[in-house]
């Protein structure tokens, strides 16, 4: 909720949770998806999850932000990505959440211009990214 509390304001949209623990239990069911967990120290820290070119979730702990952690586990998502054969990579941002676009940018991600609603209320708008890889 820390780094998305402008895209779901909790007194009108509270953090859907269970609705995304819907969505993480088919994703990781999917034969297509890819499910990682970003460690620190052997305890969980972060998540990931990739479906072809597309980066569907990244994300770590509030108390490794800045750390230098969510950096290591993109550079090492964009290598398997790309020793996946993948060439070009996208994902969904929220416009709301500078910290993520801005945290894309600063690794070389681009906003293609695209734009979209989010699915869940208050369907946020989402901003399309993508990079080169290889």
């Amino acid at each position: 909720m820390a780094g998305l509390s402008d895209v779901f304001p909790q007194d009108e949209y509270p953090f859907p949770r269970d609705v995304l623990a819907d969505r993480w239990r088919a994703e990781i069911a999917a034969a297509d998806v890819e499910c990682f967990v970003i460690l620190r120290d052997d305890d969980i820290a972060g998540f990931a999850a990739v479906q072809a070119d597309e980066v569907k979730h990244f994300g770590v702990a509030v108390e490794e932000w800045g750390s230098g952690l969510a950096r290591q586990a993109h550079d090492e998502l964009v290598a398997r990505m790309a020793g996946a054969g993948v060439t070009k990579a996208w994902l969904c941002v929220y416009a709301a959440n500078p910290r993520g676009r801005a945290f894309w940018t600063n690794l070389g991600w681009t906003d293609t211009g695209e734009r979209s609603s989010g699915p869940m209320p208050p369907h946020a708008e989402l901003l399309t990214y993508e990079k080169a890889l290889g």
